[in-house]
């Protein structure tokens, strides 16, 4: 606080450290003819005395000789711990000595007094002068370090950088968001993170006109190869000696995923209400059908049996129509969350035991990748490995007969495990990879395209996630996110 409301406050503690007696008394007199104060002296006359006093921050302000022994002043200044250390030290001589004044300075000395010249008014003005210097530093730091804080514990990236996006400084979300040490981080371009060259060409056009930018949408890829959607900001400062860029980023990952999901549970309501709709309006006729065929007698004989044949085929095809039907309402009743613990890599091995007869049809080479220590999950069992055989069935139907690869590893990954299921089939082309687990497509010519869409919802009654990562002529992966705690029973 200023010097003025400091002493309406409380008393002034001083410390004068000197080994000379007389001096200290001198010093003294001084300070306490100074008008309108009110002072504690006190005297230390031991360099490691002083050493501690200054430590324990037993004074306002410290008056230090230049002589103390076998030590000097600075050394003292030196010494003593300076961390959020912000009371003067003001260092005393005998005579005037350039040289020491500078050193007195880089030592951290508020001040430089020559003894001879001393005055009450010196005295004055060297202490109103250092305890308001002290109370403005020490608010600049507390200042500094809310704002530090802020910086370094924001969930946003928040960085600084050059003119040309290369950054100079990082917190820690930041360097998460890049998957990048803040040491490799710095003096590397945002440029370099950002995926495509359209959003580069907008940032640039937007810098040249030297325009700010708020919440543009922008597609990062960290250093591990991970897609990141993000809204970022960005303004313009001219700094003391340069112009810098202060720039956020929002990773708005999650919510892009919670719009995605509500949008497919949006879809999926609108489709199981059809889906009833039509097996009541098809169930109705089809009965009648049945009914119709069961009492459907002829005389049959030898040369009737064609017409016998045909009455076999549509009871068949009727029951099975009916079959379907009823699969196509099992799929609008909600999944019972009845959970236990089970090996996620049983369920990937069972998952591939029901599809084996594919496997081997089509002479697909399997691989897999499993950590060697069982990785539990709470589970419906039966209903997670109808989801990853749907799955595998798509990745072994895209696959050329004796040409296919299909991989099938887990990976743990900060409290979910990542199952890869991964073919070298032709791929998905990018405008219907996000069509994908939505009931009724299909990219097959016989196809219905309930599989997906089945697992799609399985895997999100396991609070878990489903992506794909496909390149026409170079293969599908799916990924699958379960969590690897316990939670989720009951």
């Amino acid at each position: 606080m200023p010097f003025s409301k400091l002493l309406n406050a409380r008393n002034v503690r001083v410390v004068v450290v000197d080994d000379d007696e007389d001096d200290f008394f001198l010093i003294s007199d001084f300070i306490q003819t100074i008008e309108g104060a009110n002072f504690t002296i006190d005297w230390c006359n031991n360099y490691h005395d002083a050493i501690k006093k200054i430590n324990a921050r037993e004074a306002d302000i410290y008056f230090i000789d230049y002589r103390l022994g076998s030590h000097t002043g600075l050394e003292l200044m030196q010494e003593v711990n300076k961390a959020d250390f912000y009371e003067p030290m003001v260092l005393l001589t005998g005579k005037g000595n350039k040289d020491i004044d500078i050193k007195a300075m880089k030592s951290g000395a508020t001040d430089y007094l020559i003894k001879s010249e001393l005055t009450t008014e010196k005295l004055e003005r060297c202490i109103r002068y250092s305890l308001d210097r002290a109370a403005d530093l020490k608010q600049l730091k507390a200042q500094e370090y809310k704002y530090r804080n802020l910086f370094e514990t924001s969930k946003d990236a928040v960085f600084i950088t050059d003119l040309n996006l290369a950054f100079t400084e990082v917190n820690r979300a930041a360097t998460q968001l890049f998957a990048t040490p803040t040491t490799e981080l710095l003096g590397k371009s945002l440029f370099d993170f950002l995926k495509e060259n359209s959003q580069k060409k907008v940032l640039h056009d937007l810098f040249r006109k030297k325009e700010e930018i708020n919440d543009l949408s922008v597609e990062i890829i960290s250093a591990t190869g991970e897609n990141r959607p993000c809204l970022i900001s960005l303004s313009f400062s001219d700094g003391s000696n340069e112009a810098l860029i202060h720039g956020i980023l929002h990773d708005i990952t999650n919510l892009r995923k919670a719009e995605i999901a509500n949008l497919q549970a949006q879809k999926l309501s609108a489709n199981e209400r059809l889906m009833r709709t039509l097996a009541h309006e098809i169930r109705n006729p089809l009965n009648n059908i049945l009914l119709s065929v069961d009492h459907f007698t002829l005389p049959y004989n030898e040369t009737e049996e064609s017409q016998k044949n045909l009455v076999s085929i549509m009871q068949r095809n009727c029951i099975r129509i009916n079959h379907i039907i009823t699969e196509l309402l099992d799929l609008t009743k909600p999944i019972e969350p009845v959970f236990k613990k089970h090996s996620l890599q049983e369920i990937l091995d069972d998952s591939i035991a029901l599809v084996s007869d594919r496997i081997n049809l089509q002479k697909i080479n399997i691989n897999k990748n499993y950590p060697d220590i069982p990785l539990e999950i709470s589970a419906n069992k039966s209903k997670l490995v109808i989801a990853m055989s749907n799955i595998m069935i798509n990745a072994i139907e895209a696959m050329e007969t004796g040409k296919g690869e299909l991989n099938i590893s887990i990976e743990p990954n900060a409290g979910h495990y990542h199952v890869s299921i991964k073919d070298n089939g032709r791929g998905i082309p990018q405008e219907y990879q996000q069509k994908l687990f939505e009931p009724f497509f299909t990219l097959k010519k016989n196809g219905i395209g309930l599989g997906l869409s089945a697992s799609y919802s399985i895997i999100q009654s396991h609070k878990g996630d489903i992506r794909v990562e496909s390149e026409p002529g170079k293969g599908s992966e799916f990924i699958i996110s379960l969590n690897a705690e316990s939670s989720m029973a009951g």
